[in-house]
C-alpha cells in the first residue's frame, strides 16, 4: 500500500509539487514523452500523470498536444484492478452550483438525461452535448425538418441550464447582466445517470456521501457486458448460454402477445416469461415496450393458485450482504420500515422482482422525484420540505445498510417472497407469519364474489344429460 501511495499521490499533492516548480526532472508530478501525431504525422507531446482521485481510485491522466498542427488531446484510464461491479450514478441538477461537480467518464460509460429522453452512447458534459449537436444542425435543416426540431428542443433547453448566451443579441446591455451564484436555480431541474458496466467512472458529490441529490449503486455485469469489456470471450459465452438454456428447458420460453400502446395508440408487442423462484412457487414476468413513443410497464404476477392464508415477513437487516437478497414484491404487498417512519401501500411501485438493495433504490429514486419536483407533485412548502429530506437523509442511510433497520412484507395473497440465504434452513433473522385474511381484505381484492364451488358440479351434470 506505501508503493501504491508513493506511485499515485493524492492529486492536491500533484497541484503543489507543479506549483513549486522544482528543477529536479526525477522528483516531477508529470512524465513528458515525445508521441506522433496522428493528424498531421509530426512529432508531439504527451504528459502523464499518475494520482489517485479522493473516494474514487487510482488514474492515469495523459495529455496530448501537437504545436505543428494545434491537434490535442485528453484521456484518462484507470490504474486500479478490474472491478466485479459495474457503477450507476445519479444527481438531481437544481441550482447553477450542480454543474460545477466534477465528472470522470470512462470510455465503456453512457449517460442518460431523461427530461430530454437523450441517451449518449459510450465514447465537461453539457457545453459538449450542444457542441456536437449543433455542428450538423443545418444539414438536417434541409434533409429532415422533424429531426431538426427534435434536436433543436434539446439544444435550447441545455442552454438555458446552463446559461449559454453565447448566441444571444450583443447589443443587450451588458451591465444588466451578473455572473451567476452556485446557489442560483437553473431554468429547468434535470437528472444526470452515469452507468459504466466497467465501474471506471466517477460523479462527485457535495459535502459526503449523504448528498440528497447524489446516488450511487453498484450492479453485477451481463456476460454480454463482459465481453464488450474484454473479459469474457465469445467461445465462453455461447457456451454458458447454451448450458443455462439445457437447464432452464421450458422457462427459458418467452411467449409475445400483440397489443395497442395506450399512450400512442401504436401496435405494440408485450413479452411473458414463467420464472421458477427456488423454495417459493412459480411466478409470471411480463414487460411491455412500445418503439413508438418508448413507453415501458413492468409486471409481476403469481403463477400458482390464490393462496387461502395471507402472508407478513420480517427481515432483521444488519449489513450490507443482506441487501443482495432477491424479493419479490407483489402488487398487492406493502412494505414498511418502522424505523423511520416508512409506510408503502399495496399496489405502489406495482409488482417488482429485484434485490433488496434494488427496490430501496426505487423508493429512493420515487420519493426524490417528490421532494425535488417544482411542479404541483411537489413539496412545496419549507417545512415540508426540510422534514422531508431529513426523511431522505434516513432512507439513504437505510438503503446504504449504514444502520440496522426491519423490512416488513405484509402480502394479503402471499405472492411476495424475500430469499432465504440459509435454505432449506431457517433463516435466523427471517420471520414468516401465515394468518388468516379479514372480510375487508378478501372484498379489497374481489374474493367475497368470487364463487368456483359450483363450476365441477355443473360439468358432471352436464355430461350425464348428454
Amino acid at each position: 500500500m506505501a508503493q501504491g501511495d508513493e506511485h499515485f499521490p493524492p492529486i492536491a499533492d500533484v497541484v503543489d509539487k507543479t506549483q513549486a516548480g522544482d528543477e529536479d526532472v526525477s522528483t516531477r508530478p508529470l512524465e513528458v514523452i515525445d508521441s506522433l501525431c496522428m493528424q498531421c504525422e509530426e512529432q508531439g507531446v504527451t504528459r502523464m500523470m499518475l494520482t489517485s482521485i479522493p473516494f474514487f481510485r487510482e488514474v492515469i491522466v495523459m495529455s496530448f498536444r501537437c504545436e505543428h498542427c494545434g491537434y490535442s488531446n485528453n484521456e484518462i484510464q484507470s490504474a486500479g484492478k478490474i472491478r466485479s461491479e459495474g457503477t450507476i450514478y445519479t444527481v438531481k441538477v437544481l441550482n447553477r452550483g450542480d454543474l460545477d461537480r466534477q465528472l470522470i467518464r470512462s470510455e465503456a460509460c453512457s449517460i442518460n438525461i431523461p427530461e430530454f429522453e437523450l441517451v449518449l452512447p459510450p465514447l465537461g458534459l453539457l457545453r459538449d452535448i450542444v457542441a456536437d449537436l449543433s455542428v450538423q444542425q443545418p444539414l438536417r435543416r434541409i434533409q429532415d425538418q422533424n429531426a431538426y426540431i427534435k434536436i433543436q428542443e434539446i439544444i435550447d433547453g441545455l442552454k438555458e441550464i446552463i446559461a449559454d448566451h453565447d448566441d444571444e443579441d450583443e447589443s443587450k446591455d451588458k451591465h444588466e447582466k451578473r455572473e451567476p451564484f452556485n446557489e442560483d436555480p437553473v431554468t429547468r431541474a434535470i437528472t444526470i445517470t452515469l452507468d459504466d458496466p466497467s465501474g471506471n467512472s466517477f460523479l462527485e458529490f457535495v459535502g459526503s456521501m449523504a448528498d440528497l441529490k447524489w446516488n450511487m449503486r453498484t450492479y453485477e455485469r451481463s456476460f454480454q457486458q463482459n465481453q464488450q469489456l474484454g473479459l469474457a470471450s465469445p467461445t465462453e459465452d455461447a457456451e454458458e448460454n447454451a448450458a443455462e438454456r439445457e437447464s432452464e428447458g421450458l422457462n427459458d420460453e418467452v411467449f409475445e402477445f400483440p397489443g395497442i400502446c395506450s399512450r400512442c395508440g401504436r401496435p405494440l408487442i408485450t413479452r411473458m416469461k414463467k420464472v421458477s423462484i427456488p423454495y417459493f412457487k412459480d411466478t409470471l414476468i411480463m414487460s411491455t415496450n412500445c418503439e413508438n413513443c418508448g413507453y415501458r410497464d413492468n409486471e409481476i404476477k403469481s403463477g400458482a393458485a390464490i393462496s387461502e392464508q395471507g402472508k407478513k415477513i420480517t427481515l432483521k437487516v444488519q449489513d450490507r450482504d443482506d441487501l443482495s437478497r432477491d424479493i419479490l414484491k407483489s402488487d398487492t404487498s406493502g412494505l414498511s420500515i418502522p424505523e423511520i417512519d416508512l409506510v408503502l401501500q399495496p399496489g405502489t411501485l406495482g409488482g417488482r422482482f429485484t434485490t433488496l438493495e434494488g427496490i430501496l433504490d426505487q423508493v429512493y429514486e420515487e420519493l426524490t422525484e417528490k421532494v425535488f419536483n417544482a411542479g404541483d407533485s411537489g413539496v412545496t412548502d419549507i417545512d415540508d420540505r426540510a422534514e422531508f429530506q431529513e426523511f431522505l437523509r434516513k432512507l439513504k442511510q437505510v438503503k446504504n445498510a449504514e444502520i440496522p433497520f426491519t423490512l416488513i412484507l405484509d402480502d394479503p395473497l402471499a405472492n411476495s417472497h424475500v430469499q432465504n440465504l440459509y435454505a432449506p434452513d431457517p433463516d435466523p433473522n427471517m420471520e414468516i407469519v401465515t394468518y388468516e385474511r379479514t372480510w375487508r381484505q378478501n372484498e379489497d381484492l374481489g374474493l367475497n364474489d368470487m364463487n368456483v364451488e359450483s363450476y365441477g358440479g355443473d360439468a358432471k351434470d352436464g355430461g350425464t344429460e348428454s
